[in-house]
């Protein structure tokens, strides 16, 4: 574990270690006398940012700048490291923060022209303004205009780390924990499910209930069923016809418990 450096020994450390900078030791050792100015300068840039950019990304971008300045430092040229290493590690910063942004610079600047031309509608018309008042304004057709604006709304990303409210626990409600699950069933149509197949199989013989489970739920065939109870398939479809007539005389005689 490298030992932490002292104002006194940091420069004999800065000496040593650019006689041999193969030394890792000694390149650790400084890299953890600086690292609190990667953190400072990292609340600092994060401070300015959206919600959604993680400062732990930051910090570790800035490290990767402290360790560059850290093997580019000169001695011999009589600046401060600190006053040296601080723009390297601040551009290592915006570099991730460029590379994490997958909107292209054109789209933006659309997008903020976009923005200016409904801020100043808005502000002369007195309410929010159509695509047809934008476009005037703009001095573009319907077509430019449609084509303008399906371009710019591709800066509207959203993360799913980004906090959708406040809670009294310690753990906030984020985006990811509101998004409809399209592809999951509901429980109470479960639970109804269920409750319907026990309404309707009730005082039926095995027999009878299988017909209904299989034919309504499985959605086996008339044929299919059979094969499965040993029975043909005209002796299923009469006991299905059976059932179902009886099913509905039941249902009748309880249709005031449903209304």
């Amino acid at each position: 574990m490298a030992t932490k450096l002292t104002d006194e020994t940091a420069l004999k450390t800065w000496h040593e270690y650019k006689q041999d900078q193969t030394d890792q030791d000694l390149r650790n050792a400084l890299i953890e006398r600086y690292l609190p100015l990667v953190r400072y300068n990292a609340e600092r840039v994060w401070a300015k940012l959206p919600e959604g950019v993680d400062m732990n990304d930051l910090i570790s971008a800035g490290v990767f700048g402290l360790m560059d300045a850290i093997d580019a430092f000169d001695l011999e040229r009589g600046v401060k490291f600190e006053t040296y290493c601080v723009p390297r590690i601040r551009g290592a910063m915006l570099d991730e923060l460029r590379t994490m942004d997958w909107v292209p610079r054109l789209v933006r600047s659309k997008a903020s022209k976009l923005e200016a031309a409904r801020k100043q509608a808005e502000a002369q018309l007195g309410r929010p303004p159509s695509d047809s008042d934008l476009a005037k304004r703009m001095e573009m057709s319907s077509e430019e205009f449609d084509k303008l604006k399906n371009e710019a709304n591709a800066v509207n990303l959203v993360s799913l780390n980004k906090k959708w409210y406040e809670t009294d626990s310690y753990k906030d409600v984020r985006e990811i924990d509101i998004l409809e699950d399209i592809k999951g069933e509901d429980p109470t149509r479960g639970i109804q499910k269920r409750d319907l197949m026990k309404l309707v199989t009730k005082g039926l013989n095995r027999n009878e209930r299988l017909i209904i489970i299989l034919y309504y739920y499985e959605e086996l065939t008339m044929k299919e069923i059979g094969s499965t109870l040993g029975l043909s398939e005209s002796r299923v479809s009469q006991m299905h016809s059976s059932i179902v007539a009886r099913l509905k005389d039941q249902l009748r005689q309880r249709r005031p418990e449903f209304a």
